[in-house]
């Protein structure tokens, strides 16, 4: 994508992020939680789709784990979101023997679970067995990019917005089901809905309660238009601790929905008659406890650090699809009309465009709001792709193409890939994906989509045995 030039700006911001606790501090903790009545803690991390996997351990070996690490079998990196071993992998495989990966929890990541009040959870990094970061641990590919803006002196803040559907069924009967004819939770098309939500007063009671006890806190909760279709929005903090939350919350919604006698799905698109989920994230870059996306002395407040950071995502945004769209079915949502974009677009306030600005005018609330997204991210990946393509635009001095007003249209030149297989290539050829989140990543990731493109490949799916079973 064209763009142009403008001259670079560089501010400086605070000390950087603590390192992890050392071994008094562990202490400290344990005795703390023992004391608050935990008896033992469930650990784990992030994988390539955002799918925690975990385990519980004891008192004893969470305090030797918090001190020195652990062993986590890295096949968590070597098979796919159904369990399946990859058969391209480089990282891991066989022919590595799947050797332990080392995690080193994050003593700020740690919560109480309230619903299981005497175990407390923490979240690891993996590293591999020479030390480095692991080039398949989302957490750790997010932080790289967070130490890339506290070179250039900024910090940046997101949020989480996410749609999802709940259905009365059991994690059992959608599977006897073959996952079709799934009751919604409510009928019919409701958005914002005071009926719906006060028919649903009991779960809308223990998402808020249990979320906010979690340290997940909601600033809106809402139905949205379609069946059993729910909006949360998650209140923003730090990069890292606003990808933890927003990692843990699709986790707690489905411990919560299970509870009720409910499943729930953050797919981008089950159903074709249906509007898909989305999953848009807001964001600001600060630095010394300023907004500098806001500038009172430019038109509509706009400063050109936040033009160089949309032109950055704007001009990376159809090679980094792949980090924002990571499944099959996130290319069914890019549809005309149901309000995802499908083109290259940013717009002051305007739901068409890729990218919208967002109260203009306000320090405390200028900001971006990236709506390419679905609510099937691995938030921790989306935000590195929306993170690291600003500050390429800041490093490089870019800026945006013209702003659209009114539709941001379907086709043209800035058209987004429109399959995962599209995506994948575009993303194995991003040189500046290499630059920002390293080519051990950018490898590992690209072989684990082609592997999710060949499996769907080889499928059979309804829609094939419906048209062709019978009449051909």
């Amino acid at each position: 994508m064209a763009v142009r030039k403008t001259k670079k700006r560089k501010s400086r911001a605070g000390a950087p992020r603590r390192s992890a606790a050392a071994p008094t501090s562990a202490d400290g903790l344990i005795a703390k939680l023992s004391a608050a009545g935990v008896t033992r803690a469930k650990v784990g991390g992030f994988d390539i789709d955002g799918v925690l996997r975990g385990k519980y351990i004891s008192l004893d070996k969470l305090a030797s784990a918090l001190k020195n690490g652990f062993g986590f079998c890295d096949v968590i990196f070597g098979w796919d979101i159904a369990d399946v071993l990859y058969d391209n992998g480089r990282t891991t495989g066989f022919h590595t023997g799947y050797p332990d990966a080392h995690a080193e929890l994050d003593p700020s990541s740690h919560r109480i679970i309230p619903w299981e009040p005497d175990v407390a959870a923490f979240l690891a990094d993996f590293r591999t067995t020479d030390g480095k970061p692991h080039p398949a641990c989302p957490r750790s590919v997010l932080k790289r990019v967070i130490e890339r803006g506290e070179k250039q002196g900024y910090s940046a803040r997101f949020s989480a917005e996410f749609e999802f559907f709940f259905f009365r069924e059991s994690r059992e009967s959608i599977h006897e089901k073959g996952f079709r004819d799934l009751q919604p939770l409510d009928p019919g098309m409701f958005g914002y809905s005071w009926i719906r939500a006060g028919q649903d007063h009991a779960l809308m009671h223990d998402l808020l309660h249990d979320l906010d006890a979690y340290g997940i806190p909601l600033e809106g909760l809402h139905t949205e238009t379609g069946p059993g279709v729910y909006e949360a929005a998650i209140a923003h903090d730090v990069t890292l601790a606003a990808a933890d939350k927003a990692a843990l919350f699709k986790t707690v919604v489905k411990e919560i929905a299970h509870r009720h006698g409910l499943a729930v799905t953050f797919m981008a698109k089950w159903n074709a008659d249906l509007p898909g989920a989305s999953g848009h994230l807001h964001q600001s870059l600060w630095s010394r406890g300023k907004n500098v996306f806001y500038d009172a002395r430019a038109r509509r407040n706009l400063s050109k650090t936040m033009q160089a950071y949309v032109g950055g995502q704007m001009a990376l945004m159809r090679e980094l699809t792949a980090m924002y769209s990571p499944t099959i079915n996130s290319y069914k949502r890019y549809v005309p009309g149901v309000w995802a974009p499908l083109v290259a677009s940013w717009g002051v306030d305007n739901r068409t465009c890729a990218i919208r600005l967002i109260d203009l005018g306000s320090e405390s609330g200028q900001r971006v709001e990236y709506r390419q997204t679905a609510a099937d991210i691995n938030p921790y990946l989306a935000m590195a792709a929306c993170l690291g393509s600003g500050l390429w635009g800041i490093e490089n001095g870019l800026e945006p193409p013209p702003e659209v007003r009114g539709d941001a249209g379907s086709d043209g030149p800035h058209r987004l890939p429109t399959t995962l297989a599209e995506a994948t290539q575009l993303f194995q050829k991003s040189n500046a994906a290499r630059t920002l989140f390293g080519a051990d990543f950018v490898d590992h990731y690209a072989r684990t989509r082609d592997f999710e493109v060949r499996c769907f490949d080889r499928a059979v799916t309804d829609w094939e045995l419906k048209r062709y079973f019978e009449i051909i």
